[in-house]
């Protein structure tokens, strides 16, 4: 393999759905409620590329130094495991995208045109969010990710202020029932999350990291993923009646087959491994709901 392809493979692009879904999430939000920025699209889009590969880039440099990528591991390949990057390499690029997270993070803010104290805000926001992404596998002896607090902080950074913030940078006011719709979008990434932790339960136990899946064992894993899901489904349901308008608004209904088969497909899965191609096909399907639900309320 290339060293251009070590890094493409290291920055792990189908991840990116994910949480450009989240931001679309705000952005179709603001323009219902009559707030749009081209400028603001532009880099809330650039801001969160940056961070997301950031994630994945501390990911892959973490989980092999503190163990849990190791030879029982049953996802896709990590670079410096392999030896294809060098830990120095990983740590160089890391920092290339703290920097690039930084400054696309304030260009972002710059082009919002907040108020100094707004600006303060969202600048510690996005500090917090870049030390989230490297904190999750790179953190003191432990990171946070070993001791099952990863969910916490997705459902948080993918939901909460990735789309109450986005919404924010637009419209410069809040709403509460915007609560619905981004704690939608931090379900479906909580359970991107937890379809990866159960593909990996065997290497994290071994490893000592307390994910979900190792807390409470698989069964219950696939109990909790349904809940992430049709829960995320129905919180959405709630904003739209609250909301209704026409009929149209309900065609993100569309996509529930999708999170059916993922559920299904998880929970048929015979063997961990087996799981790994539907950690791709629910953010694909996260991407596609939050589509839906942006058409049902812009037209």
């Amino acid at each position: 393999m290339s060293k251009i392809n070590s890094w493409i493979t290291a920055f792990r692009l189908r991840t990116l759905p994910l949480s450009l879904s989240c931001i679309s999430m705000g952005a179709f939000l603001a323009y219902f409620r009559g707030h749009f920025d081209f400028l603001i699209f532009v880099f809330s889009f650039l801001t969160t590329i940056s961070l997301q590969i950031l994630s994945n880039l501390a990911n892959d440099y973490g989980d092999t130094v503190f163990g849990a990528d190791n030879n029982s591991r049953k996802g896709p390949d990590r670079m410096v495991q392999l030896g294809l990057i060098t830990i120095s390499q990983m740590k160089r690029m890391i920092i290339v995208f703290i920097i690039l997270s930084l400054i696309f993070g304030i260009l972002l803010l710059y082009f919002s045109h907040l108020n100094f104290s707004g600006f303060l805000i969202f600048l510690t926001l996005g500090i917090l969010a870049i030390i989230a992404a490297v904190n999750y596998t790179i953190g003191m002896k432990k990171p946070y990710g070993y001791k099952g607090f990863g969910d916490i902080s997705v459902f948080v950074f993918f939901g909460l202020v990735a789309v109450l913030g986005v919404y924010f940078l637009y419209a410069k006011s809040f709403d509460w029932q915007l609560l619905l719709p981004a704690s939608t979008c931090g379900f479906f990434a909580t359970a991107v999350l937890n379809i990866n932790n159960m593909r990996d339960i065997d290497s994290d136990k071994l490893a000592g990291k307390k994910s979900i899946p190792v807390r409470i064992g698989i069964k219950r894993a696939l109990t909790y993923h349904f809940l992430l899901l049709f829960g995320g489904i129905l919180l959405s349901l709630v904003f739209v009646l609250l909301n209704y308008k026409s009929p149209f608004q309900l065609i993100f209904l569309l996509s529930l087959p999708l999170f059916i088969k993922n559920y299904l497909s998880v929970k048929n899965s015979k063997t961990p491994e087996m799981m790994d191609p539907f950690l791709k096909q629910m953010a694909i399907s996260t991407l596609i709901f939050v589509l839906l639900f942006g058409a049902g309320t812009i037209f």
